[in-house]
């Protein structure tokens, strides 16, 4: 009998399709009503820090540099107040073989692929994250399949997303090239369906632990350079692995007083999903369209709990615009020598501004860097905007207007960065919590666990509850 691959019949299996491509039963961390064993789904990989570190350096991934932006920093000095103007540092995540910190996500999760005897890798990005999947299952013979939202329904590209297609097929992944709209889950799962690949999802603990790698290491070399453990570390966020994982390995490596902040690109007021949005925007991750609905809702994504949880880990939340990161990408080139892709300088410009802000003998680093090429260029996403109606110019970057104008600031001193406040998440949070409890009070067990999702004390907790 064939099988019916229909959207509704396929969504029906989706569950059972997960759970046989990734081999695990989420079901048995399950606690009841809105809990699970967050710490328990981490630990069932079996993949201890140590033996992360064994498997990435056996790949070709980690042991990035560390690298200071004196320049970078003295510039900061010049528009700070006396005393002010932290040392601020970047991690080298291009070092990478896939030219990202993803490959410390794709690394386990290909590693578990092969040992566990799947014939190949698949997973549904249209980010770094692909190359990453595909440069590690080239090393461990394992066939790949990415599947991409490439194109609207014009059929038009954008440049960043199409370098990334290339890439992959270049590493030796088959890519299927979609159009913005609901179909990439779908086709995910007629993939993992009709192979039987494993799902390197972003969002399972393979991949979440493997970043752990980063911020155990940013924090020793921190120490080895200056004596000291940093006193912030800020990270793109996305779907909120990054954060996750970062913020993981900064706590195993024994800082617990170093500040975990997450910078997104502001692009509010755009739909990811939208044929007409699509093409609009000039950053296809490390935008709010990701961080904001990831944070509220973590289990929103392609597994049935996912192990990216943003809000047990961020101490501040910042928004810089576009025209802020696209100065930066230009000023890390020419103040640093050092050219590097847009997308992952979200940090660096949060950076700029929060370094402005903290003592001159504090520390500061920047998570990630990623590569660049000729699609991921400020250059080709300029002038894709412009083709889309998108309006360029330099000026006050607090013009900016996602889908209508990128304003480049004229000098390094008007990048600033926007407070997201994170009750505001924890009440968006909390309101889904309470959607599914659907009336009924909470147990024990359960204000305890949303204590631990929301990093509040149970009595805040309660608090911002009520007023969800």
């Amino acid at each position: 009998m064939s099988r019916d691959t229909s959207y509704q019949a396929v969504m029906a299996r989706r569950s059972e399709i997960v759970r046989r491509a990734l081999g695990i039963d989420f079901d048995r961390f399950e606690l009841g009503g809105v809990a699970f064993d967050y710490e328990g789904l981490m630990e069932s990989t079996g993949y201890t820090l140590e033996r992360i570190h064994q498997v990435q350096r056996a790949v070709k991934v980690g042991d990035t540099p560390l690298y200071e932006l004196a320049n970078i920093t003295r510039l900061v000095r010049s528009t700070a107040a006396p005393g002010h103007g932290a040392r601020i540092f970047v991690k080298d995540e291009a070092a990478n073989a896939s030219g990202s910190f993803k490959a410390r996500r794709a690394s386990l999760s290909v590693h578990e692929a092969a040992r566990a005897g799947y014939p190949g890798v698949a997973a549904a990005t249209s980010g770094n994250y692909g190359a990453a999947v595909v440069s590690q299952a080239t090393m461990a013979g394992l066939r790949a399949i990415i599947v991409q939202e490439v194109f609207d329904s014009r059929g038009a590209g954008q440049p960043e997303i199409v370098e990334k297609a290339r890439k992959c097929e270049a590493l030796g992944a088959e890519v299927l090239m979609l159009t913005v709209g609901p179909e990439l889950f779908y086709t995910m799962l007629c993939v993992l369906e009709e192979t039987g690949f494993f799902n390197a999802s972003l969002y399972t603990p393979y991949s979440v632990a493997g970043i752990e790698s980063l911020g155990y290491e940013l924090v020793q070399q921190c120490e080895q350079r200056v004596g000291r453990q940093p006193d912030a570390v800020i990270v793109t966020h996305a779907g909120g692995g990054n954060v996750t994982g970062t913020a993981r390995g900064v706590r195993k490596a024994g800082a617990d007083q170093t500040l975990i902040i997450g910078a997104s690109v502001d692009l509010s007021g755009l739909h990811m999903a939208s044929d007409r949005d699509f093409n609009r925007k000039s950053f296809t991750t490390g935008h709010t369209g990701f961080g904001v609905p990831f944070a509220t809702w973590p289990d929103r994504s392609d597994v049935p709990r996912s192990a990216a949880r943003p809000l047990r880990y961020l101490d501040r939340y910042l928004t810089v615009t576009q025209g802020e990161v696209f100065y930066t990408t230009e000023m890390l080139a020419a103040a640093e020598g050092i050219e590097r892709g847009p997308a992952g300088n979200t940090s660096l410009a949060a950076a700029v501004a929060i370094a402005r802000e903290m003592d001159s003998e504090q520390i500061v680093v920047v998570q990630e860097t990623e590569y660049t090429g000729a699609g991921k260029h400020p250059t080709a996403q300029l002038t894709f905007a412009r083709q889309n109606g998108v309006e360029v110019r330099r000026g006050d970057p607090r013009e900016n207007k996602p889908g209508e104008a990128i304003v480049i600031p004229t000098h390094h001193g008007q990048i600033q960065a926007v407070e997201v406040p994170l009750d505001r998440l924890r009440l968006t949070y909390l309101k889904n919590i309470k959607k599914q409890a659907e009336g009924r009070e909470m147990s024990p067990g359960e204000w305890g666990y949303l204590s631990e999702e929301i990093n509040q004390p149970e009595a805040r907790v309660r608090e911002l509850f009520a007023q969800a």
